[in-house]
């Protein structure tokens, strides 16, 4: 079964006395997650700008995919146990780990 999509997301990145924050927010159409990470610059390291734009984005995107893995987990558990409790098929096909 073909299946397209298009997920939307934005990046913003805020610098504050040595510390560099990131927001990584996913718009689905349906829903909207927003993923956190920061970097926090040591003061006798130089001040490179895209070093701690690079942490803090990485840190809010690795955020933002533990949650998506999170739902994931969620729903392929969901559609495993009808309301009896009991499963109706075997275990579903999608590895939950890598």
């Amino acid at each position: 079964m073909p299946h397209t999509g298009e997920w939307k997301i934005h990046l913003y990145f805020f610098e504050e006395e040595g510390t560099t924050k990131a927001r990584v927010v996913l718009n689905t159409g349906t829903s909207e997650l927003t993923g956190h990470g920061a970097a926090h610059r040591n003061p006798a390291d130089t001040d490179v700008p895209e070093i701690g734009d690079e942490l803090a984005a990485g840190r809010a995107m690795r955020d933002l995919g533990r949650q998506l893995l999170g739902i994931a987990e969620r729903d392929i558990e969901d559609m495993d146990m009808p309301a009896d409790g009991r499963s109706a098929r075997p275990q579903a096909g999608w590895p939950l780990q890598e």
